[in-house]
């Protein structure tokens, strides 16, 4: 496939509710959405880039840029039969970007399926037709409130919840997740809000009996995660300290890992994701598939990859009605009675874009070619 237009498109969706983490509060999503096409093939891909550096140093504005003015010039005319070949290419036009680069190298592997006529899970070479869903919870100031929804979240049939933590909001809201579900798979994640002189306070989540910790500390810190590890009995799940397969490997050469978070868009793409997948199941280290308040795009490329083979734990891959009160795909994702999401089969991510709907919430557009 010769790559002869590039498509960048703007959205503005609202989330059902606000979402907080440590790193904010989040009330709606701007999503950038790209789309190769050429000898009639088309493959899109979504940027999780959010609208402030507040989780990451890219943003939706910095990821526009940088794909306008750099990574799609340096895709258009660019024949390629592999997505992964134009890995080299993009880290040539521009250093950095992960989130940017991983929305063209993702939508190139949904083109490639397409074109091959298998679906994208399968190009990845995923195991199942089906993969396991948890549920993310944000911080919540109503401790009965996050209960019940808890409870709710269980009836319909998800299998891991996994609870937002900071300073302040952490030992007794677990301690009363715990005391109320005493058998439900439960991990909290606190988006690197600790520091090391915190690490005393966070192994007393051992009592919890977690399924792990992510991310405590921020993501340079690999000798403190491996010093919390030395002291905890709970796993520690790295999220943002593993960019990359090289940092992959530091992590598990220190002892700072015991479960790997890899979310495709924040580490660079699919090819990213499955070097990172492979090592961890090669070092006997359980992974599972992150989000990232993702559209539907961005969770049909998730699903695909949580359908690889050591993807052994439930991952952030709920269904469409958990964040949106309309999804931009069709059909949206739905969660089965088992608490599982369906791996679509057909061509590609195996779902299509809701046109009518994109267009009315589309914000801006640009067509490079």
């Amino acid at each position: 496939m010769r790559i002869d237009r590039i498509q960048l498109r703007t959205i503005r969706l609202r989330l059902r509710a606000p979402f907080r983490t440590s790193s904010g509060v989040t009330h709606d999503r701007t999503i950038l959405l790209v789309r190769l096409e050429g000898e009639g093939v088309e493959g899109v891909g979504e940027c999780v880039a959010g609208e402030t550096p507040s989780y990451s140093p890219e943003t939706v504005e910095t990821a526009r840029w940088v794909l306008e003015r750099h990574l799609a010039p340096a895709l258009l005319g660019v024949r390629f039969e592999r997505a992964a070949e134009l890995v080299p290419v993009l880290e040539q036009a521009a250093r950095g970007h992960r989130m940017a680069k991983a929305s063209l190298e993702m939508a190139a592997w949904d083109a490639e399926a397409r074109s091959r006529g298998q679906s994208l899970a399968s190009l990845l070479g995923g195991a199942r037709s089906a993969v396991p869903a948890g549920v993310s919870l944000g911080i919540s100031e109503d401790r009965g409130a996050l209960l019940e929804r808890i409870g709710a979240h269980l009836a319909e049939g998800y299998r891991r919840i996994k609870l937002k933590i900071s300073p302040g909001r952490d030992l007794e809201v677990v301690t009363a997740v715990r005391e109320r579900y005493p058998e439900i798979p439960l991990t909290v994640d606190a988006n690197g809000a600790y520091g090391i002189g915190d690490a005393d306070h966070l192994a007393r989540l051992d009592e919890a009996e977690l399924l792990y910790l992510e991310q405590p500390f921020p993501g340079e810190a690999l000798l403190e995660h491996a010093a919390l590890q030395r002291v905890m009995r709970t796993p520690i799940c790295l999220d943002e300290s593993v960019t990359s397969a090289a940092r992959c490997r530091q992590a598990l050469a220190l002892g700072a890992v015991g479960v790997v978070n890899i979310k495709p868009g924040r580490v660079g793409g699919h090819a990213s994701s499955k070097a990172i997948h492979d090592i961890c199941q090669a070092a006997g280290i359980p992974v599972w598939c992150g989000g990232m308040l993702e559209s539907g795009v961005g969770r049909a490329h998730n699903v695909a990859l949580a359908s690889l083979p050591n993807m052994t734990l439930p991952g952030d891959v709920s269904a469409s009605d958990r964040y949106w009160e309309r999804d931009i795909v069709i059909p949206p994702f739905t969660l089965e009675p088992d608490g599982t999401v369906a791996v679509p089969d057909g061509p590609g991510i195996g779902v299509t874009l809701d046109e009518a709907f994109v267009r009315r919430i589309e914000v801006d557009r640009l067509e490079l070619r």
